[in-house]
């Protein structure tokens, strides 16, 4: 499995920078609409996407658990195991213990092949799931957030296995309703890129303008030469 590990709680750092940031105590919902699903420079099939979430902030601790899915809305992704696409589909849980200006995650990333029979069931941490955990560490401090992950458990093909990641995330602007904001991140090329062996490259750029409830970000990938012009909603 390449490129299939997804980090709930920092799943929109990317756009939004919310590493870090404290969330009001009980429950939240909500959804995010996404032109193409986009995560940590790579492009998760080419299909529109709804990504819903909900979260629960234990009061007095700060500590969140929550789940968080996407839901691609065209048949994109091509089966390693069976002729034909699918629609891309994932659902992530996580817990987030805030301490000061640190907070440490723990996610887990179901994301089935639906073309397999049956289908892969979610909670299989075996190196045939379809799971995969992941620990991280986020770091906040005034228009600077930094992020750092592992994978440390579940599906090993793909270059899953010990997978890493850092980012850095700054804004830069702020004004008149926008905020701007920056993001360069380090990950393994056989995951988070597309070339062999366990190599720590550049793997995500990008640039993201915020007005209200809407987003749109510029994402280039160096190490695969790609780049993808995002457009997000959040309800």
């Amino acid at each position: 499995m390449k490129k299939t590990a997804k980090l709930l709680a920092l799943a929109v750092a990317l756009i939004a920078g919310l590493s870090g940031t404290a969330q009001a105590e009980g429950f939240k919902t909500g959804a995010d609409v996404v032109s193409s699903y986009v995560w940590r420079g790579g492009e998760l099939g080419d299909s529109p996407a709804i990504q819903p979430a909900l979260s629960y902030s234990f009061p007095g601790s700060g500590v969140v658990v929550g789940a968080w899915g996407a839901y691609a809305l065209s048949d994109t992704i091509t089966s390693s195991t069976t002729p034909g696409k699918y629609r891309y589909q994932e659902i992530n849980l996580y817990a987030t213990l805030p301490v000061g200006p640190f907070s440490f995650t723990i996610t887990d990333y179901y994301i089935p092949d639906t073309t397999v029979t049956p289908s892969p069931r979610a909670f299989d941490f075996s190196n045939q799931g379809a799971n995969v955990i992941e620990l991280s560490v986020g770091y906040a401090v005034d228009n600077l957030s930094l992020l750092a992950a592992i994978n440390v458990a579940g599906v090993e093909s793909g270059g899953a296995k010990n997978a890493k990641y850092c980012e850095a995330t700054y804004k830069f602007y702020e004004k008149d309703g926008y905020t701007a904001k920056g993001v360069v991140g380090l990950g393994n090329e056989d995951y988070y890129g597309d070339k062999e062996g366990n190599n720590i490259a550049l793997v995500n750029t990008g640039i993201s303008v915020s007005k209200d409830r809407y987003t749109t970000s510029y994402i280039y990938n160096p190490d695969t030469e790609k780049s993808t012009l995002l457009f997000m909603a959040s309800f």
